[in-house]
């Protein structure tokens, strides 16, 4: 499976790991509806938050948690791309949100994500990444769910998919992404994104732990993520 092009930026992506996703999740600015729970298996390696609630713990404890969600409403124009900005303070964030705009706290640093078009430009702040684009359909209506992942690197997820595309920022250490077409190593500094329905399997590489970020932009209409059992994975990411 090839490598994308699909970053600008000195960071990388995250590994989402993915537990009982059960809870009513929290929103910045976009409301929720029950289209944005999902219900996905445990991981191999018991993980905190189930990437469904906020974190409550230390920043940076392992986990993974719902850093937001927002409403993104129908897509007219294209190609869209998701721009990871960091700010000082949360209020200097919110001051600089604008449409399709997610304030967020992770790994100890206030972000602010956007899903906007090429030539977008955040208002002050600091740009850490550039990820896209994210191949979705015109006239659809999308919600973004937006993870935060520290992660030990023996943990995976169970195979599942996503009514949308999912794209990573690893920020340290490495995942891998297993799909039917075959696998794709993700390195700090590094970004990914992965197409609308693909079935997938999430691995850590040894030996470092996983902090990484995610977006999963899905059809409003259906939950962020559906386990699947039409796809046996053959485990060939390195360990």
């Amino acid at each position: 499976m090839p490598r994308s092009l699909l970053h600008d930026s000195t960071c990388v992506l995250f590994a989402l790991t993915v537990s009982a996703c059960a809870s009513t999740p929290v929103t910045s600015g976009g409301g929720v509806t029950p289209a944005s729970r999902g219900v996905v298996a445990s991981t191999t390696v018991p993980v905190p938050g189930g990437c469904s609630v906020p974190r409550v713990g230390p920043a940076d404890a392992v986990g993974c948690y719902l850093a937001g969600t927002e409403q993104i409403g129908s897509v007219v124009e294209t190609p869209l791309y998701w721009y990871l900005d960091v700010y000082p303070t949360r209020t200097a964030a919110e001051a600089a949100r604008r449409s399709r705009g997610t304030v967020a706290e992770a790994h100890g640093r206030v972000w602010l994500f956007t899903i906007a078009d090429a030539a977008w430009q955040a208002v002050g702040g600091e740009r850490v990444a550039r990820v896209g684009p994210l191949p979705v359909t015109t006239g659809r209506r999308y919600a973004a769910h937006y993870l935060e992942g520290v992660v030990p690197a023996a943990a995976r997820t169970p195979v599942h998919r996503h009514p949308g595309p999912e794209a990573w920022f690893v920020l340290e250490g490495t995942q891998c992404l297993e799909t039917p077409d075959g696998f794709t190593v993700v390195r700090a500094g590094e970004s990914f994104v992965v197409a609308e329905g693909k079935p997938m399997l999430l691995t850590g590489a040894a030996p470092s732990i996983r902090r990484s970020l995610a977006l999963v932009l899905h059809d409003a209409a259906q939950p962020w993520t559906i386990p699947t059992t039409e796809w046996t994975p053959k485990e060939t990411c390195p360990r």
